[in-house]
């Protein structure tokens, strides 16, 4: 089966290519960006040695959906999907952090949680709480947008501002379009029997000065969800919560002593854990959008890939 690991193309007007750890970014003529979702997989900031059928697929067609379902509440960067693993948008420069927001104790936070921090990005969480409750409110824990190889890492939006960052009138709207995001994300979610529990939303401005959502949005990649069927009844019996998110892949990750600490090996994936991995995917996929998850054809994929892009820009 044929998938996405590395694109080099070279499109007409193409000014510049960026390979971020998932997806890879094309700026043609200054103007517009061609963005490709690969299959590669990455955890703890470490991109995987091996992809995932479909994978790439699934991310681009999830956030092109979410961006058309919250565009009444906040403007995004797309333009385009001239192919199924391809967005086009307006050139944005983007900002340097990517706002995270969560609304249970989970993830990351968990995990911080138990080594006995209470305060998160400048956040204080209240003390009793479980893995998996819900915050009162959600709360904004942001994190520096890291380079390539580099981790991201948790920033408070005292520092931000301190470090000038982001200036405060942008942060002020960076806030409320994260909020607004999420509340929308959560009313979604709710209607397919899933709870949103933590996401994270980037932001550019476009060459007029607009601030847009850039990037992906409401994807597994970067979203947590739980079935909201048998939630609470799970917290209550201090259960595991079933959720589709990409946790179980850095639990399993965990399980096989990698968290991509320097000297960890990253553990052999099997035929068969790809698979498992690329069906979890397609699961999520059907279970957010409501939606049966139609296959691409994966025969000549590059080549496929480039006749749309090129069809597209031609117009």
């Amino acid at each position: 089966m044929n998938t996405i690991n590395e694109t080099n193309f070279n499109f007409p007007n193409q000014k510049s290519i960026y390979k971020g750890k998932v997806r890879e970014v094309y700026n043609i003529n200054n103007d517009v960006l061609v963005m490709v979702a690969t299959d590669r997989l990455s955890a703890f900031d470490v991109i995987l040695p091996r992809q995932i059928p479909f994978k790439g697929q699934i991310l681009n067609q999830i956030a092109t959906k979410m961006m058309h379902e919250t565009a009444d509440v906040v403007p995004n960067w797309l333009l385009a999907n001239p192919d199924e693993n391809v967005a086009v948008g307006y050139l944005c420069e983007p900002f340097k952090v990517e706002m995270v927001i969560r609304g249970y104790m989970s993830g990351h936070a968990a995990r911080e949680y138990k080594a006995g921090k209470r305060v998160l990005c400048g956040v204080q969480m209240a003390e009793g709480l479980k893995e998996n409750d819900k915050f009162p409110l959600p709360i904004i824990t942001p994190s520096t947008k890291a380079a390539n190889g580099e981790h991201d890492e948790d920033i408070s939006r005292e520092d931000i501002l301190a470090n000038r960052i982001v200036s405060e009138k942008d942060y002020l709207v960076l806030e409320d379009y994260t909020r607004k995001l999420f509340e929308k994300g959560t009313e979604i979610a709710a209607k397919r029997g899933l709870i949103l529990v933590d996401t994270k939303y980037e932001f550019g401005k476009t060459k007029e000065g607009k601030i847009v959502l850039i990037d992906e949005i409401h994807t597994p990649d970067s979203s947590r969800y739980f079935y909201a069927d048998g939630y609470q009844q799970r917290q209550n019996k201090g259960e595991s919560q079933k959720q589709l998110s990409k946790e179980f892949v850095r639990q399993w990750l965990i399980e096989n002593g990698f968290q991509g600490q320097d000297g960890q090996q990253v553990p052999e994936m099997s035929d068969e854990k790809i698979i498992e991995i690329s069906n979890r995917y397609i699961e999520l996929f059907e279970q957010i959008t409501g939606e049966k998850f139609v296959k691409a054809s994966t025969e000549n994929v590059m080549e496929r890939i480039e006749n749309n892009v090129n069809a597209f820009l031609a117009n």
